[in-house]
């Protein structure tokens, strides 16, 4: 592979990770705390919480 296109490619990948990491440290922290925990537990049904229309 020619140095070149060999150092775009490593750059390319830096740049790709530094924007994808925080996308998903923000989803997997988020979802949680909005859901009132993580995706497949089961949820305990407290008498206080109901929706409000």
């Amino acid at each position: 592979m020619h140095p070149t296109l060999n150092l775009f490619i490593r750059q390319y990948l830096r740049i790709v990770c530094a924007a994808l990491v925080p996308v998903v440290v923000t989803a997997f922290l988020s979802i949680p705390l909005a859901l009132g925990g993580h995706p497949g537990e089961p949820r305990s049904t407290q008498a206080g919480m109901s929706h409000m229309t």
